[in-house]
């Protein structure tokens, strides 16, 4: 079914190109087309295209635009096509809703008649009209939602909450009367927009659901990531009102985790981070995260020469990831972490061993041995955690490219081949 692109816009502007006996003619057709098609539309497909073609001709009569209730007529016809197609769906989930947009002309046409309506019937039939749409803008952004066209899903979700305002303006009922029904719709809008990158355009919904009330931490995590690049005083405002309010959510705890790893202070992390433990002692994550930030600090004191400081970091990392271990013996990030712990020391040899490679001296040579044994042994001892990581993921490239170094530094040539072999397959 082709969707049709002609906006209402267009059709109040472009006026009298048909007389009014047959812009009458083609209101009444089309509409009588659309409501056949509304009734089935899988079974009356060939009513939509000329449907819409005939209403939308209608309005290029004067005699039609000047009448103010012809806008209900349009109205109506729009919702017809949205209810005809949402039903189809329904019944098969495999529809395609083709023309998703006649609900928000169908939303302009009826605003047209709240402006400038005169007769109390005409408004009535706007309002009534306006509900249908709302319900209509819900179930299209729902099933947007569960197709994860979350951006899709926020424009028509958020366009409902713009139809709810004008309802209330009017006095009138609506689906978000009900409080647990808006505040769900607020929150699924605000994801929309979250997880649909609409950055600025979802805060004020999320802001919204925030000042009402929320038991969604969700709603925090996405204000927070959403100012991070806007503000960051806000964004460090509401993750600390997030993290007072939801303790225990996962997503601001690691929200907060990346906020500080961002910054630089990791050393505020770490204290972060084991005040998370004691709240999640089963949570893996927490041990293999912290495992990261010591080793992060592990490698920037070794890099400055604090190597005492720096070998208490690694004692630190290495335990972490150890009790992530043992609480989780199948968990490939520790594991193959354990290994990265060893094999980055080792090469931190490296520079000083090349220095020493220049030195024929009995003392640089002596120096030098000693050096390479030392680093040679950290690679010794990193290859059972990579030979480990790669039983578990044979596809890993970082976990094949550390063997394949460690392999060769030991002359095992063989299995340097067949790790060349297998790198090339997957990077092909």
């Amino acid at each position: 079914m082709k969707k049709l692109a002609l906006g209402l816009l267009s059709l109040f502007l472009v006026v009298g190109s048909i007389s009014g006996q047959e812009g009458k003619k083609a209101l009444k057709k089309g509409s009588k087309l659309l409501k056949k098609y509304a009734s089935n539309a899988i079974g009356n497909a060939g009513n939509l295209d000329e449907g819409l073609m005939l209403i939308e001709k209608a309005f290029e009569s004067e005699d039609v635009t000047k009448k103010i209730s012809n806008y209900n007529v349009l109205s109506a016809a729009y919702n017809a096509v949205a209810e005809g197609q949402i039903n189809a769906k329904v019944l098969d989930p495999s529809f395609v809703i083709a023309n998703p947009d006649v609900v928000m002309k169908a939303f302009e046409s009826i605003t047209m008649v709240l402006s400038k309506a005169e007769k109390k019937g005409d408004k009535s039939d706007a309002v009534e009209a306006l509900q249908m749409a709302e319900s209509h803008m819900n179930n299209i952004g729902i099933f947007y939602f569960q197709d994860k066209d979350y951006a899709n899903a926020f424009t028509y979700f958020n366009k409902a909450i713009e139809v709810y305002e004008v309802l209330k303006s009017n006095n009138k009922e609506s689906r978000l009367d009900n409080e647990i029904e808006r505040k769900d719709h607020l929150f699924y809008t605000g994801a929309a927009g979250y997880y649909g990158k609409k950055g600025m355009e979802a805060a004020p919904v999320l802001e919204r659901l925030a000042a009402e009330g929320t038991d969604k931490g969700l709603v925090y995590e996405a204000l927070h990531n959403i100012y991070s690049a806007e503000n960051k005083e806000k964004a460090v405002e509401y993750l600390t009102k997030g993290r007072e309010l939801f303790p225990d959510d996962t997503g601001l705890l690691f929200a907060e985790i990346n906020f500080y790893l961002a910054e630089g202070k990791l050393n505020i992390l770490t204290d972060k981070l084991k005040a998370a433990l004691v709240k999640e002692p089963d949570n893996i994550t927490i041990y293999t995260t912290l495992g990261n930030v010591y080793d992060q600090l592990n490698q920037t004191e070794r890099t400055a020469g604090n190597i005492a400081k720096a070998d208490e970091y690694f004692g630190n990392a290495m335990d972490y990831y150890s009790q992530a271990v043992e609480k989780d013996p199948k968990n490939f990030d520790a594991i193959y972490s354990q290994g990265a712990l060893y094999y980055n020391k080792a090469a931190s040899y490296t520079d000083k061993i090349n220095e020493l490679s220049n030195d024929f001296s009995a003392a640089g040579t002596k120096k030098y041995d000693a050096l390479k044994a030392e680093m040679d042994n950290f690679f010794t001892l990193a290859l059972p955690y990579f030979e480990k990581a790669d039983g578990m993921n044979d596809t890993d490239l970082n976990t094949l490219i550390a063997l394949k170094e460690i392999y060769a530094r030991k002359d095992m040539l063989d299995q340097v081949s067949k790790l060349k072999t297998r790198i090339e397959a997957i990077s092909k």
